[in-house]
Formats: C-alpha cells, structure tokens, sequence
C-alpha cells in the first residue's frame, strides 16, 4: 500500500472495497479483527473478520487478555521474567550435533572443541596457532608447519631469488609467483606462529 504521507504511522487501516462484517453494518470493513469465538474455518483455522473503524474500536474496548485467567495464572503471566521459564529450542541441522566447520577458527583453551568432543590438535609442536591463511601462506613458501623464522627467510630469499626477472634474464614470466611469494612472506612475517 503506498503511502500518501511520507512518515505516516501505520494505523492498521487496509483500503478494502468489502463491507464490515458487523451484523447490519455496511461501513466499508478497512480493519482486521480475529475470528468470533467458537468460529471454525471449512479446511483451515478461521478467517479474519473485516470490521469499519466503529466495530473494531469496540471490539478492541470488550478485549480482555486475562479473561477466564485465575489471580494466579494472571500474576505469573505479569511477571517481568514469565517466559525465561520456556525452553529455547536449537535451530535444526541435519544430523546429530555436528561441530562447527570453520577452517580459520582457534580456540587455544579448547573452550568450544571440547564440547563435541574432538579436540583440536595444535598445528604446531610448541603449541603456536596458525590461521588459515598462514597454512595457505605455508603451502606457497613450501615450508612445514613448524618451520622457525630463520627457516621462513632463508627460503623467501631463495625463492625470490629464484623467481626474480632480474636473475632470469630479464624473463617476466614469473612475476606471478614472485608475488605469491612475497604475499606468503608478508603473511608469515606478522603472524603470531613466527613473532
């Protein structure tokens, strides 16, 4: 429905050409109000009734949220904290409770690994974590995983000097692995696993 007013609160009115649904009334029937008591639909829940501004108002004023309620039942429906009592069901997932699949996730303390009962084993023998990027940046240079600082800048050098169009004649040819080269190096040089 497109607004007349830009700001224009929704007031619940629904241009409609149908009458309200009051006995008698032919007002034009612009807001929905629930089914009367007792109603059923022929192959579903009951439908909405459509009533004029007059009848809707007065069903909304005989409205009463606690009706047919004990002074009990309506003092525990009140209560700022009345519906942390209902279980909160977990989003559904095929299979059983699968653990998380995130390939860059660490979790040094196994805080969360625990729980489904696989623990993670450290990347490295001192126990230093590696994101996933780091074992992409690894893979590029051809080191292992627990490769030192020293190993890291001895092979970057080799391997610039072996990609470099300088000491390949002037061939450009790889320039493309001279910069994956120099990308794995930057990586590896600010990580956590070579500090």
């Amino acid at each position: 429905m497109p607004k007349d007013r830009p700001g224009q609160r929704f007031h619940g009115r629904v241009e409609r050409d149908d009458t309200c649904d009051a006995p008698g009334c032919v007002a034009a029937g612009e807001f929905r109000a629930p089914p009367e008591a007792g109603a059923s639909g022929a192959d579903g829940p009951p439908r909405w009734r459509w009533l004029c501004l007059d009848h809707v108002r007065e069903f909304n004023a005989g409205y009463n949220f606690f009706a047919g309620m004990s002074t009990d039942e309506i003092e525990a429906a009140q209560r700022p904290t009345a519906a942390w009592e209902r279980e909160t069901r977990a989003f559904a997932h095929s299979g059983g409770d699968a653990p998380p699949r995130w390939s860059d996730f660490a979790d040094p303390l196994d805080a969360i690994q625990g729980r489904f009962g696989q623990v993670r084993q450290p990347d490295r023998k001192d126990g230093k974590p590696l994101s996933a990027a780091d074992r992409r940046a690894l893979k590029v240079l051809g080191l292992d995983a627990d490769a030192d600082r020293k190993a890291l800048r001895s092979h970057y050098s080799e391997l610039v000097r072996k990609f470099h169009p300088d000491r390949n004649g002037g061939d450009r040819g790889h320039e493309a692995a001279l910069q994956e080269v120099i990308t794995a190096y930057q990586q590896l040089k600010g990580a956590a696993a070579f500090a």
